[in-house]
């Protein structure tokens, strides 16, 4: 199974988003990320939680939803928080789309603690929607019942 997580700049949660789901997935389940205007790097402090939270950094990097043209995802996961201003494609045919909005915790403003804090915060919303993800039957369910439970999922941790 293949999921990829898109986002505007590739640099912050779809990469948080595709380490930590790589870190906690069972085998045969792998995730990607990529951009629809992609920075060309990953973020300093995205690289920094992954490695405070322990979690492998090893071959991320920012780059355009283009090249998993071929990649036929069986899930396709957005993580960017402005729908009207963000250009989020979702165009990777039969896949199961749910949009799972984040802030984007490199726009935050505030001391560089209070910055720090916002990527650890994003991580824990991620590592809650991940694990909300890996709780369900995905084998049994339709892909109707895959998308509201998806649905779901994205609002969780919203409120922190």
């Amino acid at each position: 199974m293949k999921v990829l997580f898109l986002c505007t700049a590739n640099s912050c949660r779809s990469i948080l988003s595709e380490a930590l789901f790589n870190h906690l997935a069972p085998a045969g389940i792998k995730a990607y990320s990529a951009g629809s205007q992609p920075k060309g790097e990953v973020h300093p402090l995205s690289l920094k939680t992954l490695r405070d939270a322990g979690i492998s950094s090893e071959g991320l990097s920012s780059k355009s939803s283009d090249v998993y043209e071929s990649l036929a995802p069986d899930f396709v996961i957005t993580v960017c928080d402005k729908a009207m201003g963000e250009a989020c494609p979702v165009f990777f045919g039969p896949a199961v789309k749910a949009h799972w909005g984040l802030a984007d915790p490199s726009e935050y403003q505030g001391s560089p603690e209070e910055v720090e804090a916002a990527f650890e915060s994003t991580l824990d919303i991620i590592r809650t929607r991940i694990e909300a993800f890996f709780a369900l039957p995905l084998k049994q369910m339709s892909p109707e019942q895959l998308k509201a439970e998806l649905a779901l999922i994205g609002t969780l941790g919203a409120g922190a």
